[in-house]
């Protein structure tokens, strides 16, 4: 459920490419970067596979995250792990681990890595979840890299498309008996898999579904952006049968979460 609208496919899409509304962080300025951690340089090699510099790109890309603020050190090496070029079309593998949201066809994006790291640390954070849900699979980066450190990821998505791309990418990752995919809809979650510990939401609503937060276990945490056109994120926790604790996070920009199902 992820991105902005650019279209099924690449076509237009060149290294200038900004989304304007991308599953990404809202700052003042420019990202700041550590000098420790560049950028991955534009003009890396192009491909699916970027051989021995994936390696390199993804340890700059892990350093930079370290540089903001991430300290979960399970997000960390699972970051460090998943190679996110090969979640995103074959044309832009270059720009795959700049701090920046990328297009993957049907209108939707891959998130910001920081928005990645950002979202598992805090549902995460002092506590080991053994089933969680991610709610706008999209490619299937974001659940590849949650089952490097959780036992059973649930994945939903509404678009057939990506649903099949992110299938297909959990396969060749060898991910695809860790990561229950679903094509179906997210608003709704998944009762028949449910409580979760932890569900994270790729898409913004006006308000967090009631369903969902049914669908958390006691003491579960649901991180999710709420909102229209100002946005945030919203850290949920179940603390009783009919009450959940509520926080207010950072600012971001997601796509509008949406009912239903895309063939």
């Amino acid at each position: 459920m992820a991105g902005r609208r650019t279209g099924r496919g690449m076509t237009g899409v060149g290294k200038g490419f900004t989304p304007a509304n991308s599953n990404t962080r809202i700052s003042s300025g420019a990202v700041t970067r550590s000098n420790n951690a560049p950028a991955a340089p534009t003009g890396s090699p192009s491909g699916g596979n970027l051989g021995l510099n994936s390696d390199r790109l993804r340890h700059a890309m892990v350093q930079r995250l370290r540089a903001q603020g991430i300290v979960d050190e399970r997000v960390l090496s699972a970051m460090a792990v998943v190679p996110r070029h090969l979640f995103v079309d074959e044309a832009l593998a270059s720009r795959a681990y700049e701090d920046a949201a990328l297009p993957i066809g049907h209108g939707q994006t891959i998130s910001q890595p920081w928005v990645v790291a950002h979202m598992l640390s805090v549902v995460c954070e002092n506590r080991q979840p053994v089933r969680v849900l991610e709610v706008g699979a999209g490619c299937g980066y974001q659940a590849a890299v949650l089952a490097q450190f959780v036992r059973e990821v649930h994945g939903i998505e509404r678009i057939r498309g990506l649903y099949d791309l992110a299938r297909d990418r959990l396969r060749i990752q060898r991910l695809a008996a860790r990561v229950r995919l679903t094509h179906g809809d997210g608003m709704l979650g998944q009762p028949g898999s449910a409580p979760f510990d932890a569900i994270v939401v790729a898409a913004a609503g006006l308000a967090i579904p009631h369903a969902l937060l049914e669908q958390l276990s006691m003491g579960g945490r649901l991180i999710a952006p709420e909102g229209g056109a100002e946005q945030r994120l919203v850290l949920m926790e179940r603390t009783g049968p009919a009450n959940w604790s509520r926080r207010e996070l950072d600012a971001v920009r997601f796509v509008p979460l949406r009912a239903g199902i895309q063939s």
